[in-house]
């Protein structure tokens, strides 16, 4: 965060929305700053002497101080780019998961408003499912038979006995990657 700031503000002088606004394109929307990010971070660099705050129209400008030029001439080649794309299939995968989880969001505002009871608690096990599911990927805890070489979910070796990759097996795939997880442990 630091690093973008400097480099955003050894530009021009920007406010803070336009710091968050300027980060979230280039990145291409993959990298979405807060309010709760940029302005602590702000804070920091005006309490180092890098940053000067301003106000202007209503709203404060932050601009690089002469020390704050010289930081940021200094050290940039030693930073690494923090807009630098990742290659074309990270980024796409990540907005593939955004729009994925604005699909799951809209389902489930649909269940809280045309629920019965017992859906809630039907909808809540399969997010807690799903969360953990999330985990044990990012810990490498799940057998790649169990999340599917292609990344579809998809069984991939039906000749291994262990693999839940009966065709009548109807448990959701976090049931099944939970289950594989139970074997292996």
């Amino acid at each position: 965060m630091r690093t973008a700031v400097l480099l955003l503000l050894s530009e021009e002088p920007m406010h803070g929305y336009q710091l968050m606004q300027t980060i979230d394109e280039r990145t291409g929307g993959t990298w979405s700053v807060s309010p709760g990010a940029i302005y602590p971070t702000l804070s920091q660099l005006e309490d180092e002497g890098f940053v000067e705050m301003s106000k202007e129209g209503g709203r404060k400008l932050a601009t690089l101080t002469d020390s704050g030029k010289t930081h940021v001439e200094e050290n940039q080649a030693s930073w690494s780019d923090p807009f630098a794309g990742e290659d074309d299939s990270f980024a796409q995968g990540a907005l593939d998961l955004r729009s994925s989880l604005r699909d799951l969001t809209g389902a489930v505002r649909e269940a809280t408003r045309s629920g019965e009871s017992q859906h809630m608690s039907q909808v809540a096990e399969v997010l807690t499912d799903s969360k953990r599911s999330i985990y044990r990927i990012l810990a490498g805890d799940v057998p790649a038979a169990a999340s599917g070489a292609d990344g579809t979910g998809a069984e991939s070796d039906e000749s291994d006995p262990s693999s839940p990759s009966d065709a009548s097996d109807t448990s959701s795939p976090s049931e099944q990657s939970e289950q594989s997880g139970e074997q292996t442990a």
